[in-house]
C-alpha cells in the first residue's frame, strides 16, 4: 500500500501470485499457491525466492529489490545465510553490466527466536544489502533510492462512543488451554514439531501433503481413474500373474543361440531406447569397448573405439529381446546367458552371468584382465553350469531359493550372499559328480564360492520372466519394467504394452570407496531395477537391514521406514517371499502408477555406483529414486488410452 500510494499507482492492482503489479512495479507473494504447489513455503525453503531474485536481477529495468527475512520456529534455520550469496552475486553481475542494483531487507523476528537475530542482520549487511528495522522503514528506503520521500500524515484520532459490552467469563476449557503445555496435532511440515517437543508439549504428527503435489491436471486424472473399479480388477489380474510365477533356471547358453537379434555386430544395452554410442555415459561406453574386444571385432582399444564411433555396431535394448543386463547391460553374441523359464506360461528371460568384483565389464572396465575373465566364462563357467543345470530334473526352482534367502537377510539387489550360497549348495554336488575336466570343475566351484553377488543376475532374469508374463495382460496400470541407461530412466506399465515413458535419470546417493566422492559418480544405470519392479531390492529393504549401512541408509529403522513407504505405492504383497523382520509380510508387489503420482513417493532402488569415466569401475554403492516424471507421463498416456482426457472430473 505504501508503494502504491507513494508512486500513485491507483491502489493495489492484483494478479495471481502478486500483491501488486502495475507500471513495472511488482510485489510478489511467494507464499501463494501458485508458487508452493508441491513445495514448502518460502519461509522454509529458499529455492523459489533465490530463483526469483536471479530472474529480476538480470532484468535491466530492475533498480531495487526489496525482501524480508522471517525468523521463528518452523522457519529455515538460517535464511539470511541462504539469501546473502545471491544478493552479493546479483549486485556484482549488475555492476559488471554497468547497472546499479540495490537490495533493501528487513529481518522480522526477535532475540528470542531460535535463529540469531543480530547475526541475520549482519549477514545480510555483509552481502551488500541495506537492512532496516521494520518492513515499513525498508519500503521508505527503497522509495528513497528512487528519489521519493514517503511521508504519511498523522491520522486523526476519533474517540469511540459506541455501546460497551461486558467481557464474558472465561470458560474452564479456555483456562486449561492457556495454562497447560500445548497439545498439538501437527499437519504437514514435521519441523513445526521441534519447538513443541523442546518445551515439553505433546504433539501428534499427521504427515500430509496435497495429492500429486497439488498438480491440478494430475489430480483430475486420478479422481476419474480411482472411480473406475475395473482398473482395480485389471491390476489384480496382473499382480496375480506375478504371485503365481514359477521361475526355473533351465540352462546357460551362448546369447546368440536364444536371442536371434544378436547376429553380426550387434550389442544389447541396459535401459530404455534409444541411445547411441556417443550419447552413452562413460561406463556404458567402456563396456562396449570391452565387448568389441571380447568378440574379436577389433584388435585393440583404439580400433574398438573407432569402430563404435563410426556407427558400425548396432544397439538394441536388452528389454526388447526378453533380456536384462546389469549396469551397462552390454551383452554380445558369445557371452553366456542364463535361461529362466516361468512355468506359469512358458515365458523365458535371459541375463548374462555375474563377473564377480573388481574391474568388471558391467562397470565399464575393459582391460585384458576383464576380457580374459569373459573368455573363461564363455569357455568354462557357462558350459559347466549349463551342463549341471540340465542334470537337475526340471531345472532349478528359483522360488524356493528366493524364499529361503529372503529369510536369511537378502533383498536380491545389493545383498545376495545367502541366495548365492544356496545356489552353490544346489549345483556343487551336481558339478562334482559330472564327467568333466577336474580343474575346470574346481575353478567353477571356487568362482561361485567367492562371488557373493552371483545370484543377482539370476534374480534379474527371474524378475524379467515374471514381469514379461504379467505384462501379457495389457490392462491396468501396474509397472512392468523399470530401467536406466545413464541418461534416462524408463518404465513400462501393463495397460500400455511396449510403450516406454522416460525422464532424466538421477544420480545415486550412497557411500564411496576410499579416494572417491560424489563428483566421480555416474548417473544411474542398468536393468537391475527389474528386481524392484517385482518387489525386492530396495522395495524389500527391511529384509536386509544389514545392507542399509553399505548403501549409506542408516540402520534397521531406516530399512523399515523404506519398506513401509514402498508398501504405500504397491497394491499387494508376494506371499511367496515372506519377510521375518516385517512380521512375515510378503515383499511389496504391484507398483501402481496412480499411487506413485498421488503420493509423490517413487520407487527406491538399491544400486552400485559406477565411475563416470570408462575403465575405472565401481566406486561405491547407494540408493536412487526413480524420477516422478516417468509416472506422470505414463498416467497421462493411460488416461488418453482410456479416452478420459478432457472430461470434467465429475464425469464418469
Amino acid at each position: 500500500m505504501m508503494i502504491s500510494e507513494a508512486l500513485e499507482l491507483g491502489g493495489l492492482i492484483k494478479e495471481e501470485g502478486y500483491i501488486l503489479k502495475a507500471n513495472g512495479y511488482e510485489v510478489i507473494d511467494l507464499g501463494d499457491d501458485i508458487y508452493t504447489q508441491g513445495k514448502p513455503h518460502p519461509m522454509i525453503d529458499p529455492e523459489v525466492r533465490i530463483r526469483k531474485i536471479r530472474e529480476y536481477a538480470q532484468d535491466k529495468d530492475t533498480g531495487v529489490i526489496l525482501l524480508d527475512c522471517v525468523l521463528g520456529y518452523g522457519c529455515h534455520p538460517d535464511m539470511a545465510k541462504e539469501l546473502a550469496p545471491i544478493v552479493k552475486e546479483s549486485m556484482e553481475l549488475a555492476k559488471a553490466d554497468g547497472r546499479e542494483l540495490y537490495f533493501v531487507a528487513s529481518v522480522c523476528g526477535t532475540e528470542s527466536d531460535p535463529q540469531d537475530y543480530y547475526q541475520s542482520v549482519e549477514t545480510l549487511k555483509e552481502s551488500g544489502a541495506f537492512v532496516e528495522e521494520s518492513n515499513a522503514q525498508a519500503v521508505r528506503l527503497a522509495l528513497k533510492l528512487k528519489g521519493i520521500d514517503c511521508v504519511e500524515e498523522d491520522k486523526e484520532m476519533i474517540p469511540y462512543d459506541g455501546p460497551k459490552f461486558e467481557v464474558p467469563a472465561v470458560s474452564e476449557a479456555i483456562l486449561d488451554l492457556l495454562n497447560t503445555k500445548p497439545r498439538i496435532i501437527n499437519v504437514g511440515v514435521e519441523s513445526f514439531n521441534e519447538s513443541i517437543v523442546k518445551y515439553q508439549g505433546k504433539s501428534v504428527q499427521f504427515t500430509w501433503k496435497p495429492a500429486a503435489g497439488g498438480n491440478k491436471e494430475m489430480i483430475k486424472i486420478l479422481n476419474i481413474l480411482n472411480r473406475m473399479k475395473e482398473i482395480d480388477e485389471y491390476n489384480n489380474e496382473v499382480v496375480d500373474r506375478l504371485k503365481d510365477a514359477q521361475p526355473f533356471l533351465i540352462d546357460v547358453v551362448p546369447a546368440k543361440t536364444v536371442i536371434p537379434e544378436l547376429n553380426g555386430k550387434v550389442l544389447l544395452h541396459a535401459g530404455p531406447p534409444a541411445i547411441t554410442y556417443p550419447e552413452m555415459t562413460g561406463p556404458m561406453q567402456g563396456s562396449c569397448v570391452g565387448a568389441v574386444l571380447f568378440e574379436g571385432w577389433a584388435e585393440n582399444e583404439e580400433a574398438a573405439k573407432a569402430m563404435l564411433e563410426a556407427g558400425e555396431v548396432q544397439f538394441i535394448p536388452c528389454h526388447h529381446v526378453h533380456a536384462v543386463g546389469p549396469m551397462g547391460g552390454i551383452t554380445s553374441a558369445n557371452m553366456p546367458v542364463m535361461v529362466v523359464e516361468n512355468r506359469l506360461d512358458g515365458t523365458r528371460a535371459y541375463c548374462i552371468m555375474n563377473e564377480g568384483i573388481g574391474k568388471v565389464l558391467r562397470f565399464g572396465a575393459y582391460s585384458k584382465e576383464v576380457v580374459d575373465r569373459l573368455t573363461w566364462m564363455k569357455d568354462v563357467l557357462g558350459p559347466v553350469l549349463g551342463a549341471a543345470v540340465k542334470q537337475i530334473e526340471g531345472g532349478l526352482n528359483l522360488n524356493v531359493i528366493i524364499a529361503r534367502a529372503i529369510t536369511m537377510g537378502d533383498e536380491f539387489h545389493q545383498r545376495n550372499i545367502a541366495a548365492s550360497l544356496v545356489f552353490l549348495k544346489e549345483v556343487a554336488p551336481v558339478i562334482v559328480s559330472m564327467d568333466w575336466d577336474a580343474k575346470e570343475k574346481e575353478e567353477v566351484i571356487s568362482f561361485l564360492a567367492k562371488t557373493d553377488q552371483f545370484f543377482l543376475n539370476v534374480m534379474m532374469a527371474t524378475g524379467k520372466s515374471m514381469a514379461d508374463s504379467a505384462r501379457k495382460i495389457e490392462k491396468g496400470c501396474i509397472v512392468t519394467a523399470m530401467t536406466r541407461n545413464g541418461r534416462n530412466f524408463g518404465i513400462r506399465i501393463s495397460g500400455m504394452g511396449d510403450q516406454w515413458f522416460t525422464a532424466p535419470v538421477n544420480t545415486p546417493n550412497g557411500l564411496y570407496f576410499t579416494g572417491f566422492s560424489e563428483k566421480d559418480a555416474n548417473p544411474d544405470i542398468g536393468d537391475s531395477a527389474i528386481t524392484e519392479t517385482v518387489g525386492v531390492g530396495g522395495m524389500a529393504m527391511v529384509a536386509a537391514p544389514g545392507v542399509t549401512r553399505f548403501v549409506g541408509a542408516g540402520g534397521f529403522e531406516d530399512a523399515l521406514r523404506v519398506s513401509n513407504e514402498m508398501e504405500e505405492i504397491c497394491i499387494s504383497h508376494n506371499p511367496n517371499f515372506t519377510i521375518p523382520t516385517w512380521d512375515f509380510k510378503g515383499s511389496p508387489l504391484g507398483i501402481d502408477i496412480r499411487r506413485v503420482v498421488a503420493t509423490g513417493i517413487t520407487p527406491l532402488i538399491n544400486t552400485g555406483i559406477a565411475h563416470r569415466n570408462a575403465g575405472v569401475g565401481q566406486v561405491g554403492a547407494g540408493t536412487v529414486r526413480a524420477p516422478l516424471g516417468c509416472f506422470e507421463k505414463a498416467l497421462t498416456a493411460y488416461a488418453e488410452h482410456l479416452g478420459i482426457i478432457g472430461r470434467q472430473s465429475g464425469d464418469k
